[in-house]
């Protein structure tokens, strides 16, 4: 089998993408449905092809995170599969009038929403990835260029063929959903090089890999770095809330991005909240790693040094500190965070109003874990990441986000005076 170059692909979406751009939301859904269909009958080789994977990563000595992610069993292939058909019940996000006139002289001037065109995906490891992309990409009418990780190749290679067959039966065109299928650097050199095809690179992984990828290409990049997440108990925290919210943010899953990395207590409730914290967190065989007036309060915690609070762990690991007041706390967060989510636990009503409008971040939750920032439980379906971006996107990165618009013009021989 010839795997084809590079810059073939490239040419090839970008003919794709401008066929898409005109297709109907109806024929767009209907590629959806059918991917995850063409999917949920190839379900068992996948599964199969996966855990050889999986096998061999444990061989080569990968760390227990990256299996995690790595790792595909009938639970997770069926959310993937749902995710699929949620963004197809998702309101098209093309061809809308954002805003429009009609000026003195007749003139017809609007600007609607409109596909980005060629989007290129670079990941490691999780093979979900791939569908989310593909779905989030079909929906708002882009093509896709996927390259996973080598360590899930053929696993995402499966993937992509199943989907493939499906939107190309129900219409679209034959290239606009791809992947790479060479492993090696090589591929993502030269796709960091094709800015004449390729709009917009969005990479998922670890820090080294977006920095990499940003640093090495002139074609714009969605970017997500870390998620140095905080959630701030103000004074008037209601215990049991709070205690469980903790918990909730930090241990619910720990190595994600939205996971809790720093807890803040106002100093008016640490010893009231300390205590149980710390007997919650080491029933779930959490480190933690506190203040000094942390420490003073529940004996032994580990000292928390300056690099703590620039830390995404993504790990059984929490820094805590006391901070003296609302203002601290957020002085903190906009120091430290990376802009991701936060939170705080709060009764007072103005009390959240200020922390939501002063945290410079994507995601702000008022009485609720940090985990439940993304796409699912925002409603949008599927989401390609969570961009800390503040331009072109920000937050969770859904169809919406994935248009552009354009100015149209509708005249009578119009011309300028």
């Amino acid at each position: 089998m010839n795997i084809p170059t590079v810059q073939t692909l490239a040419k090839q979406s970008q003919i794709a993408a401008r066929q898409l751009a005109s297709t109907s939301e109806a024929l767009r859904n209907l590629a959806l449905a059918n991917m995850a269909d063409s999917l949920e009958s190839v379900k068992q080789q996948v599964l199969d092809i996966n855990a050889q994977e999986v096998m061999q990563a444990r061989l080569n000595g990968q760390s227990d995170a990256m299996i995690k992610r790595l790792t595909l069993d009938d639970k997770v292939f069926q959310y993937m599969l749902s995710r699929l058909r949620k963004v197809a019940l998702q309101p098209d996000p093309l061809n809308r009038v954002l805003s429009g006139h009609t000026n003195p002289a007749g003139l017809q001037v609007y600007k609607k929403s409109v596909p980005l065109g060629v989007i290129g995906i670079i990941y490691e490891s999780r093979p979900n990835v791939t569908t989310d992309a593909a779905g989030v990409c079909i929906k708002s009418g882009n093509a896709v260029i996927l390259r996973g990780g080598s360590e899930a190749l053929q696993t995402n290679t499966l993937l992509a063929d199943a989907m493939i067959a499906g939107a190309v039966n129900a219409g679209l065109p034959q290239h606009a959903l791809q992947i790479i299928r060479s492993p090696g650097h090589e591929a993502v050199s030269e796709l960091l090089s094709m800015d004449g095809y390729i709009d917009v690179l969005i990479p998922r992984g670890g820090k080294g890999l977006i920095k990499r990828i940003a640093e090495g290409t002139r074609i714009p990049v969605i970017k997500h770095y870390d998620g140095i997440c905080h959630l701030y108990l103000a004074e008037d925290a209601d215990p049991v809330q709070a205690i469980d919210l903790a918990i909730n943010s930090k241990c619910q899953s720990i190595q994600v991005c939205n996971a809790l990395e720093t807890l803040l207590i106002d100093k008016n409730c640490a010893e009231q909240l300390l205590p149980p914290l710390k007997a919650a967190f080491d029933a779930k065989a959490i480190e933690l790693r506190g203040c000094e007036q942390t420490q003073q309060i529940v004996p032994g915690i580990f000292p928390a040094s300056e690099d703590d609070w620039h830390t995404e762990y993504l790990a059984p690991i929490l820094s805590i500190k006391i901070v003296n007041g609302i203002d601290e706390a957020i002085a903190h967060i906009n120091h430290y965070g990376s802009g991701h989510t936060d939170g705080i636990v709060t009764q007072s009503l103005s009390r959240a109003q200020k922390f939501e409008q002063q945290i410079d971040s994507a995601s702000v939750l008022i009485n609720a874990s940090t985990r439940l920032s993304g796409g699912g439980d925002y409603g949008l379906g599927s989401v390609i990441g969570i961009s800390t971006d503040k331009l072109h996107a920000r937050g969770p990165v859904g169809p919406d986000e994935l248009t552009t618009y354009k100015w149209v013009v509708y005249g009578n021989g119009h011309l300028r005076g």
